[in-house]
């Protein structure tokens, strides 16, 4: 689990507007669309984004790293956003929220796709005719909207700001079934191990997926609260329509939820099980141990008592005392393990 970065103690609140120790550039990308046709820019600057905003339309502003902060202050002057924040943008990770300003509304989510196995915070802005996303990485999930806003008719193009919000804050959401399907296909075989063959190394496994699941619902937790705010809070950024759209959303944070609390409650299961299958391993070491033990009780005890060495034992000085002795044992052992085997402990 990352930790979240913080400021010294002391420090100003807010992003204070400074560029990095060794500032490198940060992707920075704009669609702009209206009904009618969608623009496409790859730009060095917000100007540029400003230049190229077509007029009535919605723009979509995507930073990819969030290490140039003089870039980042840039941003939120010109659109107005809180340095409160942007600085919760920069100290990455925060924990999943919503907050709710005069002319804008500012979400954190925690991503994941194949290039961030572990999850990235993204942070997304949504005013009256813009969205801007902020990433910590390069990559995300949300090539379909952008394929969708490229394709003349689709729900994106016919709606505002509010409704492609809704559609980055769905298509992270929807993220968590890929890696709720590759939790259950390591269950699976977790299980197997711990019916079949239980070592240390499956104990290992399933603190492991505990721990990624404990980690999974911290993030899941929180997205319910911030979708559920969109629906009921009185604002002007979210219309009614885009409200029923964030329904759906809602059910799939609560289905993703309930699949969490699932997993959780058989990985403690399977821990129970793996504890149980280790102390039966156990148990039958013990038992074929005991067995052992006890048919080499009377054995010794012929031993034993045919090595005292007395002058009075005739056996001594037999011929067939020797051979007689032995035949007396594997009679003795044979004798027993046909009782073990008939009283079925072995």
């Amino acid at each position: 689990m990352r930790l979240k970065k913080h400021g010294p103690p002391g420090a100003v609140p807010g992003l204070e507007l400074k560029a990095a120790a060794a500032p490198t550039r940060v992707p920075l990308s704009l669609m702009t669309y209206t009904s009618e046709r969608v623009e496409e820019y790859e730009v060095d600057s917000v100007k540029e984004c400003l230049e190229h905003r077509i007029p009535d339309g919605v723009a979509w502003i995507n930073i990819d790293g969030i290490g140039d902060t003089e870039l980042i202050g840039h941003v939120g002057n010109v659109f107005g956003l809180h340095p409160l924040a942007l600085e919760d943008v920069i100290h990455a990770p925060q924990r999943p929220k919503i907050e709710f300003y005069e002319n804008n509304i500012y979400i954190v989510l925690q991503m994941f796709h194949p290039q961030a196995p572990e999850g990235e915070q993204v942070s997304i802005f949504l005013g009256r005719d813009f969205v801007i996303t902020l990433q910590e990485k390069p990559g995300d999930v949300f090539e379909p909207m952008r394929n969708r806003i490229r394709h003349t008719g689709s729900l994106l193009r016919r709606n505002g700001a509010d409704f492609l919000a809704y559609s980055l804050l769905d298509a992270v959401i929807d993220c968590y079934f890929p890696v709720l399907d590759a939790y259950n296909e390591e269950f699976e075989s977790v299980e197997e191990e711990v019916l079949d063959n239980p070592n240390h190394a499956t104990a290992k496994r399933i603190h492991r997926l505990k721990a990624g699941l404990a980690n999974l619902r911290r993030i899941v937790w929180p997205e319910r609260e911030v979708v559920n705010a969109l629906l009921r809070h009185e604002t002007a950024l979210v219309r009614d329509e885009t409200r029923i759209y964030l329904k759906d959303s809602y059910d799939h944070v609560i289905h993703t939820f309930d699949v969490i609390e699932t997993y959780r409650e058989l990985m403690g299961g399977l821990m129970d099980t793996y504890m149980t299958s280790i102390s039966n391993k156990m148990n039958s070491v013990m038992k074929l141990l005991t067995v052992i033990a006890t048919i080499f009780m009377p054995l010794t005890f012929i031993a034993g008592l045919y090595g005292m060495n007395f002058t009075g034992m005739p056996e001594l000085h037999w011929k067939y005392g020797y051979p007689l002795s032995l035949a007396l044992m594997a009679a003795v052992a044979a004798g027993m393990l046909l009782y073990f085997r008939k009283k079925q402990w072995l």
